[in-house]
């Protein structure tokens, strides 16, 4: 029986374990012109022991900054400092792939230079605020992507992905999740375009193909990855016709399935039915994050490998808390709780402070 302490290959890779630390926001990039810091590289390394870190988002491009003080990789001094946050992985023996995420209408203009404004597939406003240093601001109406600019930010994701492997990192994650913007594409509240990057199912899905393949063309398959949400709520993304949500999500997978990606990483929403029938479909390495609301993933959700119904687990604020995590879900704990005061933005508290296991 397969357990999630068993070694898998991924990547390219020999990966430890089947433990990944899920892409969480922490907003700490500090650095010149959004490049992340040595405390970046800190936080990293304390969590070298899971089988595959995926980092933060990190912005391909300018216009994709949605939050305050989130890192990116296209300029050279981010790409000069994330080699610091990857060789101190390396220096331990880990994993790292780089999650490439694109907001898209969520964000706000004073988060932006030179007066650029959000941008999205169609010109509907999420409902909700997001936080800026001036504190919360409700989402505006994004800009609607044309066609070229679409050729734009599909070319910025593969450029993001050469300057990753540059960085060093072992590959790159695709963001395909959480209302941003390749999920605003796929979603009919927020892609309300009648053109081939919108309308029918195969229009909504193009776009995160197309961006996949862009990028696996740039530093190979077997280094991409890409994460999806399907029928999750978050950032005004409305999926709630579940024959609509189950051939969005089918079709998708059936056009990802022939790049040969590294792995396909879903965050679970409350239909497991649809998760069963993706990792049935996909014939690479699946990555779960489990809807376990309200609770963080835990303990219980390894059961899931050696049920077959995937090859990694994905912990998230877990992880977030406890940078051995690994070597305490072996032990089945005990576990440090995680600060959700502390989560995005500040300084070493509630960053690299969480203690690891003395003995």
């Amino acid at each position: 029986m397969t357990t999630a302490f068993d070694p898998i290959e991924l990547g390219g890779k020999r990966l430890a374990n089947r433990i990944a630390m899920a892409p969480m926001t922490r907003s700490r990039a500090y650095g010149p012109g959004a490049s992340v810091t040595e405390l970046t590289a800190t936080y990293y390394a304390q969590r070298a022991s899971a089988g595959l870190i995926v980092t933060e988002g990190i912005q391909p491009s300018v216009i994709g900054q949605g939050y305050p003080d989130t890192p990116g990789l296209h300029s050279a001094e981010q790409v000069a400092a994330w080699r610091r946050v990857t060789d101190a992985v390396h220096r331990e023996g880990g994993v790292i792939f780089a999650q490439l995420m694109h907001t898209g209408r969520i964000g706000h203009p004073s988060l932006l230079p030179d007066g650029l404004i959000p941008v999205g597939p169609s010109a509907v406003a999420a409902k909700g605020q997001v936080f800026t240093h001036q504190g919360p601001k409700d989402f505006v109406t994004p800009k609607e992507l044309e066609h070229d600019e679409i050729v734009r930010t599909i070319v910025d994701f593969a450029d993001a992905a050469r300057n990753a492997i540059a960085a060093g990192f072992d590959g790159v994650e695709v963001h395909g999740a959480n209302g941003y913007l390749i999920h605003q594409f796929l979603a009919p509240n927020a892609n309300q375009r009648n053109d081939a990057w919108g309308g029918d199912v195969a229009g909504r899905v193009r776009f995160a193909v197309e961006i996949a393949e862009a990028v696996a063309e740039a530093i190979g398959a077997h280094r991409t990855g890409i994460r999806i949400s399907p029928g999750t709520p978050f950032n005004d993304v409305s999926e709630t016709d579940q024959a609509d949500l189950e051939e969005t999500y089918t079709a998708l997978v059936a056009a990802l399935a022939p790049l040969e990606l590294s792995y396909l990483h879903v965050l679970e929403g409350p239909n497991r039915s649809l998760t069963e029938r993706l990792r049935k479909d996909w014939p690479g390495a699946f990555v779960l994050n489990p809807f376990t609301h309200p609770e963080p993933t835990g303990q219980a959700s390894l059961g899931l490998i050696e049920d077959g119904a995937a090859d990694m687990i994905a912990f998230g604020a877990l992880f977030l808390a406890n940078p051995d995590l690994p070597r305490r879900l072996a032990a089945g704990g005990p576990y440090n709780t995680p600060d959700a005061a502390t989560y995005y933005g500040g300084d070493e508290g509630g960053y690299t402070d969480y203690p690891a296991l003395t003995a």
